[in-house]
Protein backbone atom coordinates (compact mmCIF):
# COMPACT_ATOMS: atom_id res chain seq x y z
CA UNK A 1 0.00 0.00 0.00
CA UNK A 2 1.12 3.12 -1.14
CA UNK A 3 0.95 6.36 1.86
CA UNK A 4 0.74 10.01 1.36
CA UNK A 5 3.84 10.85 4.31
CA UNK A 6 1.14 14.13 5.76
CA UNK A 7 -1.54 11.19 6.50
CA UNK A 8 -1.90 9.57 9.60
CA UNK A 9 0.32 6.49 10.25
CA UNK A 10 0.02 4.13 13.16
CA UNK A 11 2.62 2.40 15.35
CA UNK A 12 0.39 -0.36 16.79
CA UNK A 13 -1.91 1.55 18.70
CA UNK A 14 -0.53 4.75 18.55
CA UNK A 15 -1.23 7.05 16.03
CA UNK A 16 1.07 9.44 14.61
CA UNK A 17 -0.27 13.01 12.62
CA UNK A 18 2.05 11.81 9.46
CA UNK A 19 4.67 9.94 8.60
CA UNK A 20 7.64 12.06 9.20
CA UNK A 21 9.77 10.71 12.37
CA UNK A 22 12.54 12.91 13.91
CA UNK A 23 15.52 10.52 14.16
CA UNK A 24 17.62 9.95 16.91
CA UNK A 25 20.56 12.18 16.24
CA UNK A 26 22.26 12.45 19.73
CA UNK A 27 21.84 15.99 20.79
CA UNK A 28 24.89 16.85 23.34
CA UNK A 29 22.49 18.85 25.67
CA UNK A 30 22.73 16.70 28.73
CA UNK A 31 25.91 17.99 30.86
CA UNK A 32 25.85 15.85 33.83
CA UNK A 33 23.80 13.38 32.14
CA UNK A 34 20.48 15.57 33.32
CA UNK A 35 17.62 16.38 31.07
CA UNK A 36 17.98 20.29 30.06
CA UNK A 37 15.86 23.22 28.61
CA UNK A 38 17.87 22.88 25.71
CA UNK A 39 17.03 19.24 24.76
CA UNK A 40 13.68 20.55 25.45
CA UNK A 41 13.45 22.72 23.58
CA UNK A 42 15.49 20.79 20.51
CA UNK A 43 12.70 18.54 20.88
CA UNK A 44 9.65 20.77 21.23
CA UNK A 45 11.16 23.14 18.23
CA UNK A 46 10.98 19.57 16.25
CA UNK A 47 7.63 18.92 17.19
CA UNK A 48 6.15 22.29 16.05
CA UNK A 49 7.99 22.20 13.09
CA UNK A 50 5.44 19.48 11.99
CA UNK A 51 7.14 15.92 12.40
CA UNK A 52 4.46 12.93 13.52
CA UNK A 53 7.17 11.86 16.02
CA UNK A 54 10.09 13.01 17.77
CA UNK A 55 13.39 11.23 19.14
CA UNK A 56 14.91 11.56 21.98
CA UNK A 57 18.28 10.24 21.19
CA UNK A 58 21.04 7.69 23.58
CA UNK A 59 19.78 7.63 26.74
CA UNK A 60 22.01 4.59 28.52
CA UNK A 61 19.81 2.01 30.03
CA UNK A 62 22.98 1.14 32.92
CA UNK A 63 25.86 3.76 33.92
CA UNK A 64 28.71 1.34 32.45
CA UNK A 65 27.04 2.39 28.99
CA UNK A 66 27.95 5.93 27.87
CA UNK A 67 30.78 6.97 25.85
CA UNK A 68 30.30 10.13 27.39
CA UNK A 69 29.47 11.56 30.92
CA UNK A 70 27.18 14.03 29.07
CA UNK A 71 24.43 11.30 28.04
CA UNK A 72 21.73 10.50 29.99
CA UNK A 73 21.67 7.18 32.45
CA UNK A 74 17.99 6.18 32.49
CA UNK A 75 16.64 6.54 36.44
CA UNK A 76 14.03 7.85 38.38
CA UNK A 77 15.63 11.16 38.92
CA UNK A 78 15.03 12.38 35.47
CA UNK A 79 11.81 11.57 35.04
CA UNK A 80 10.35 14.74 36.47
CA UNK A 81 12.28 16.68 33.38
CA UNK A 82 11.81 13.92 30.66
CA UNK A 83 8.06 14.75 31.75
CA UNK A 84 8.37 18.50 31.00
CA UNK A 85 10.10 17.36 27.56
CA UNK A 86 7.07 15.14 27.08
CA UNK A 87 4.77 17.27 27.77
CA UNK A 88 6.43 20.24 25.42
CA UNK A 89 5.99 18.23 22.34
CA UNK A 90 2.77 16.41 22.80
CA UNK A 91 1.63 20.33 23.99
CA UNK A 92 2.51 20.90 20.01
CA UNK A 93 0.89 18.25 18.36
CA UNK A 94 3.00 15.58 18.00
CA UNK A 95 4.13 12.15 19.68
CA UNK A 96 8.05 11.33 21.57
CA UNK A 97 9.96 8.40 21.60
CA UNK A 98 13.08 7.61 23.89
CA UNK A 99 15.67 5.97 22.22
CA UNK A 100 17.65 3.46 24.72
CA UNK A 101 20.96 1.75 24.36
CA UNK A 102 24.12 0.46 25.56
CA UNK A 103 27.09 1.55 23.88
CA UNK A 104 28.98 -2.00 25.11
CA UNK A 105 32.95 -1.95 24.68
CA UNK A 106 32.39 1.87 23.20
CA UNK A 107 32.13 2.95 26.98
CA UNK A 108 34.79 5.10 28.49
CA UNK A 109 36.20 3.62 30.88
CA UNK A 110 37.23 7.20 32.34
CA UNK A 111 33.41 7.93 32.19
CA UNK A 112 31.92 4.25 33.77
CA UNK A 113 34.83 3.86 36.05
CA UNK A 114 35.25 0.17 34.76
CA UNK A 115 36.29 -1.73 32.07
CA UNK A 116 34.00 -1.74 28.99
CA UNK A 117 31.24 -4.82 28.73
CA UNK A 118 31.48 -6.69 25.21
CA UNK A 119 30.55 -9.76 23.58
CA UNK A 120 34.04 -10.81 23.30
CA UNK A 121 38.02 -9.57 23.99
CA UNK A 122 37.94 -7.20 21.06
CA UNK A 123 40.47 -4.08 20.39
CA UNK A 124 38.29 -1.19 20.20
CA UNK A 125 39.91 1.49 18.31
CA UNK A 126 37.28 4.09 19.42
CA UNK A 127 38.31 4.00 23.17
CA UNK A 128 41.42 2.19 22.72
CA UNK A 129 40.32 -0.58 24.66
CA UNK A 130 39.69 -4.05 25.20
CA UNK A 131 36.13 -5.21 26.33
CA UNK A 132 35.71 -7.54 29.44
CA UNK A 133 33.27 -10.13 27.40
CA UNK A 134 30.18 -10.45 28.99
CA UNK A 135 29.03 -13.43 31.17
CA UNK A 136 25.65 -14.62 31.63
CA UNK A 137 24.84 -12.83 34.73
CA UNK A 138 26.13 -9.29 32.71
CA UNK A 139 23.37 -10.42 30.17
CA UNK A 140 20.46 -10.76 32.69
CA UNK A 141 21.02 -7.84 34.11
CA UNK A 142 21.41 -5.58 30.92
CA UNK A 143 18.59 -6.98 29.86
CA UNK A 144 16.54 -5.88 32.91
CA UNK A 145 18.08 -2.73 32.77
CA UNK A 146 16.35 -2.42 29.28
CA UNK A 147 13.32 -3.32 30.55
CA UNK A 148 13.50 -0.60 33.79
CA UNK A 149 14.76 1.71 31.26
CA UNK A 150 11.54 1.02 29.27
CA UNK A 151 9.18 1.39 31.83
CA UNK A 152 10.89 4.33 33.22
CA UNK A 153 9.88 5.84 29.35
CA UNK A 154 6.48 5.02 29.97
CA UNK A 155 6.13 6.59 32.98
CA UNK A 156 7.87 9.79 31.85
CA UNK A 157 5.09 10.31 29.22
CA UNK A 158 7.26 8.33 26.21
CA UNK A 159 4.78 7.47 23.20
CA UNK A 160 7.20 5.03 22.40
CA UNK A 161 10.79 3.28 23.00
CA UNK A 162 13.39 2.76 20.44
CA UNK A 163 15.59 0.35 21.03
CA UNK A 164 18.91 0.95 19.79
CA UNK A 165 20.56 -2.53 18.15
CA UNK A 166 22.88 -0.79 15.16
CA UNK A 167 25.49 1.16 14.83
CA UNK A 168 28.10 -1.30 16.53
CA UNK A 169 26.47 -0.76 20.29
CA UNK A 170 26.18 -3.52 22.45
CA UNK A 171 23.36 -5.33 20.56
CA UNK A 172 24.56 -4.86 17.67
CA UNK A 173 28.21 -5.96 19.01
CA UNK A 174 26.61 -9.42 19.57
CA UNK A 175 25.16 -9.34 16.29
CA UNK A 176 28.25 -8.31 14.10
CA UNK A 177 30.80 -11.17 13.54
CA UNK A 178 33.28 -9.22 13.97
CA UNK A 179 32.95 -8.23 17.78
CA UNK A 180 30.98 -11.28 18.26
CA UNK A 181 33.75 -13.86 18.19
CA UNK A 182 32.43 -16.18 21.09
CA UNK A 183 32.33 -19.52 21.30
CA UNK A 184 29.13 -20.53 23.41
CA UNK A 185 25.54 -20.56 22.86
CA UNK A 186 25.58 -16.46 22.44
CA UNK A 187 28.43 -16.52 19.52
CA UNK A 188 28.82 -18.18 15.61
CA UNK A 189 26.19 -18.63 13.88
CA UNK A 190 23.42 -16.11 13.14
CA UNK A 191 20.96 -17.92 15.29
CA UNK A 192 23.27 -17.57 18.19
CA UNK A 193 24.36 -13.96 17.86
CA UNK A 194 20.94 -12.90 17.49
CA UNK A 195 19.81 -14.58 21.25
CA UNK A 196 20.81 -12.15 23.46
CA UNK A 197 19.27 -8.92 21.39
CA UNK A 198 15.91 -11.47 21.17
CA UNK A 199 16.62 -12.03 24.78
CA UNK A 200 16.60 -7.96 25.33
CA UNK A 201 13.24 -7.44 23.50
CA UNK A 202 11.38 -10.53 24.92
CA UNK A 203 12.74 -8.73 28.39
CA UNK A 204 10.90 -5.05 27.41
CA UNK A 205 8.23 -6.72 25.56
CA UNK A 206 7.70 -8.77 29.03
CA UNK A 207 7.71 -5.29 30.83
CA UNK A 208 6.05 -2.75 28.70
CA UNK A 209 3.29 -5.54 27.65
CA UNK A 210 1.70 -6.40 23.91
CA UNK A 211 0.68 -2.89 23.18
CA UNK A 212 3.40 -0.20 24.25
CA UNK A 213 5.35 0.94 20.74
CA UNK A 214 9.02 -0.52 21.08
CA UNK A 215 11.10 0.21 18.15
CA UNK A 216 14.09 -1.67 17.15
CA UNK A 217 17.04 0.77 15.08
CA UNK A 218 18.93 -2.15 13.35
CA UNK A 219 21.58 -2.47 10.99
CA UNK A 220 21.19 -3.21 7.26
CA UNK A 221 25.04 -3.47 7.31
CA UNK A 222 27.92 -2.67 9.26
CA UNK A 223 29.61 -1.38 6.13
CA UNK A 224 32.76 -3.26 6.12
CA UNK A 225 33.87 -6.56 5.11
CA UNK A 226 33.92 -8.42 8.62
CA UNK A 227 30.76 -7.22 9.98
CA UNK A 228 27.06 -8.07 9.54
CA UNK A 229 26.16 -8.61 5.83
CA UNK A 230 22.59 -7.27 4.08
CA UNK A 231 21.76 -10.68 3.66
CA UNK A 232 22.21 -11.32 7.36
CA UNK A 233 20.24 -8.21 8.10
CA UNK A 234 17.47 -9.52 6.27
CA UNK A 235 16.82 -12.32 8.84
CA UNK A 236 17.35 -10.49 11.41
CA UNK A 237 14.50 -8.21 10.93
CA UNK A 238 12.39 -11.49 10.45
CA UNK A 239 13.10 -12.77 14.01
CA UNK A 240 12.70 -8.98 15.58
CA UNK A 241 9.83 -9.11 13.77
CA UNK A 242 8.47 -12.76 15.59
CA UNK A 243 9.72 -11.44 18.70
CA UNK A 244 7.47 -8.53 19.03
CA UNK A 245 8.80 -5.55 17.88
CA UNK A 246 6.35 -2.86 16.81
CA UNK A 247 8.27 -1.64 13.61
CA UNK A 248 12.12 -1.01 12.48
CA UNK A 249 14.52 1.84 11.77
CA UNK A 250 17.22 0.75 9.05
CA UNK A 251 20.31 2.07 9.56
CA UNK A 252 24.18 1.07 9.20
CA UNK A 253 27.06 1.47 9.83
CA UNK A 254 29.54 0.88 12.99
CA UNK A 255 31.01 3.68 14.76
CA UNK A 256 34.25 2.43 15.33
CA UNK A 257 34.54 1.11 11.63
CA UNK A 258 32.66 3.26 9.70
CA UNK A 259 30.97 5.89 11.59
CA UNK A 260 30.10 7.90 8.36
CA UNK A 261 28.50 5.14 6.45
CA UNK A 262 24.81 6.70 7.81
CA UNK A 263 25.72 10.12 7.44
CA UNK A 264 27.14 10.17 4.17
CA UNK A 265 28.82 13.61 2.43
CA UNK A 266 31.44 15.92 3.64
CA UNK A 267 33.90 14.89 6.35
CA UNK A 268 34.37 18.19 8.39
CA UNK A 269 37.70 16.82 10.10
CA UNK A 270 38.58 20.24 10.95
CA UNK A 271 35.62 20.98 13.12
CA UNK A 272 36.32 17.85 14.64
CA UNK A 273 39.58 18.25 15.84
CA UNK A 274 38.47 21.54 16.88
CA UNK A 275 36.18 20.15 19.62
CA UNK A 276 37.96 17.24 21.39
CA UNK A 277 38.90 17.80 24.78
CA UNK A 278 41.52 15.87 24.68
CA UNK A 279 45.18 16.69 22.58
CA UNK A 280 45.62 12.65 22.35
CA UNK A 281 42.25 13.08 20.20
CA UNK A 282 43.18 16.41 18.45
CA UNK A 283 46.36 14.90 17.39
CA UNK A 284 44.89 11.61 16.39
CA UNK A 285 42.23 13.09 14.45
CA UNK A 286 43.93 15.49 12.46
CA UNK A 287 46.49 13.02 11.20
CA UNK A 288 44.22 9.86 10.59
CA UNK A 289 40.98 11.42 10.92
CA UNK A 290 40.92 10.68 6.66
CA UNK A 291 42.12 6.87 7.33
CA UNK A 292 39.30 6.38 10.00
CA UNK A 293 36.84 8.69 9.20
CA UNK A 294 35.99 7.30 5.66
CA UNK A 295 33.97 9.75 3.20
CA UNK A 296 30.96 8.00 1.65
CA UNK A 297 29.33 9.88 -1.12
CA UNK A 298 25.86 11.18 -0.51
CA UNK A 299 22.91 10.59 -2.52
CA UNK A 300 19.29 10.64 -1.37
CA UNK A 301 17.75 7.03 -0.38
CA UNK A 302 21.00 6.30 0.15
CA UNK A 303 19.75 3.22 2.28
CA UNK A 304 16.71 2.41 -0.25
CA UNK A 305 18.26 -0.41 -1.97
CA UNK A 306 18.91 -2.21 1.24
CA UNK A 307 16.22 -1.89 2.75
CA UNK A 308 13.87 -2.98 -0.09
CA UNK A 309 14.99 -6.29 0.99
CA UNK A 310 13.58 -5.81 4.11
CA UNK A 311 10.66 -4.84 2.70
CA UNK A 312 9.91 -7.86 1.05
CA UNK A 313 10.24 -9.85 4.06
CA UNK A 314 8.37 -8.60 6.55
CA UNK A 315 5.38 -7.18 7.61
CA UNK A 316 5.51 -4.94 10.19
CA UNK A 317 5.64 -1.28 9.79
CA UNK A 318 9.62 -0.25 8.41
CA UNK A 319 11.04 3.61 9.01
CA UNK A 320 13.07 4.85 5.94
CA UNK A 321 15.88 6.34 6.83
CA UNK A 322 19.77 7.46 4.78
CA UNK A 323 19.77 11.43 3.32
CA UNK A 324 15.97 12.51 2.81
CA UNK A 325 15.87 15.75 1.84
CA UNK A 326 13.22 17.06 -0.59
CA UNK A 327 9.50 15.54 -1.41
CA UNK A 328 10.54 13.93 -4.34
CA UNK A 329 12.31 11.42 -1.80
CA UNK A 330 9.32 11.38 0.59
CA UNK A 331 6.75 10.58 -2.12
CA UNK A 332 9.21 7.72 -3.59
CA UNK A 333 9.96 6.23 0.00
CA UNK A 334 6.18 5.85 0.43
CA UNK A 335 6.03 4.58 -3.26
CA UNK A 336 8.73 1.98 -2.14
CA UNK A 337 6.35 0.68 0.53
CA UNK A 338 7.33 2.14 3.28
CA UNK A 339 5.09 3.34 6.34
CA UNK A 340 6.98 5.99 7.80
CA UNK A 341 10.52 8.15 7.10
CA UNK A 342 13.56 9.61 9.63
CA UNK A 343 14.90 12.78 8.96
CA UNK A 344 17.86 14.32 10.20
CA UNK A 345 20.16 16.53 8.62
CA UNK A 346 17.06 18.62 7.13
CA UNK A 347 15.29 19.12 9.72
CA UNK A 348 18.60 20.23 12.20
CA UNK A 349 18.90 22.65 9.25
CA UNK A 350 15.60 23.96 9.36
CA UNK A 351 13.24 23.21 11.62
CA UNK A 352 10.24 24.33 9.78
CA UNK A 353 11.37 22.25 6.76
CA UNK A 354 8.03 19.87 6.46
CA UNK A 355 5.52 23.23 7.06
CA UNK A 356 7.55 24.58 3.99
CA UNK A 357 7.15 21.39 2.01
CA UNK A 358 4.05 20.99 2.98
CA UNK A 359 2.77 24.60 1.88
CA UNK A 360 4.63 24.18 -1.78
CA UNK A 361 7.16 27.20 -0.17
CA UNK A 362 10.29 24.91 -1.03
CA UNK A 363 10.56 21.25 -2.88
CA UNK A 364 14.48 20.06 -1.48
CA UNK A 365 16.62 21.12 1.64
CA UNK A 366 18.92 23.59 1.23
CA UNK A 367 21.32 21.09 3.73
CA UNK A 368 24.53 20.60 1.55
CA UNK A 369 25.74 17.53 3.30
CA UNK A 370 28.77 19.23 5.43
CA UNK A 371 28.53 17.00 8.44
CA UNK A 372 29.58 19.86 10.63
CA UNK A 373 26.56 19.52 12.72
CA UNK A 374 28.61 15.99 13.91
CA UNK A 375 31.23 18.05 15.60
CA UNK A 376 28.26 20.49 17.13
CA UNK A 377 27.24 17.62 19.31
CA UNK A 378 30.82 17.89 21.18
CA UNK A 379 30.43 21.83 21.34
CA UNK A 380 27.32 22.56 23.57
CA UNK A 381 24.52 21.14 21.15
CA UNK A 382 23.53 20.18 17.87
CA UNK A 383 23.04 22.44 15.28
CA UNK A 384 23.36 23.75 11.79
CA UNK A 385 25.76 26.47 11.85
CA UNK A 386 25.71 26.80 8.11
CA UNK A 387 21.80 27.21 8.04
CA UNK A 388 22.07 29.73 11.31
CA UNK A 389 24.53 32.17 9.10
CA UNK A 390 22.31 31.38 6.04
CA UNK A 391 19.33 32.39 7.68
CA UNK A 392 20.67 35.54 9.40
CA UNK A 393 21.90 36.62 5.65
CA UNK A 394 18.31 35.90 4.58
Amino acid sequence: MTYDVFSPGKLGDLELRNRVIKTATFEGMCPGGEVTEPLIEHHRAMAAGGVGMTTVAYCSVSPDGRTYGHQMVMRSEIVPGLRRLTDAVHAEGAAVALQLGHCGYFASKKVIGVRPLAPSKVFNLYGLSFGRPMTPDDMGRVADDFARSSDLAREAGFDAVELHYGHGYLLSQFLSPFTNRRTDEYGGSLDNRLRFPLEVLERVRQSVGPDYPVVVKMNLSDGFGRGLQPAEAVVVAQRLEAGGATALVLSGGFVSKTPLYMMRGNVPTWDMVRVQESWFRKVGLALFGRIFVQRYPFEELFFLRESLAVREAVDLPLVLIGGILSRAGLDRAMASGFDFVALGRALIYDDQFLHKLQRGDIERSACDQCNRCIAEMDAGGVRCPCAERFFEIG
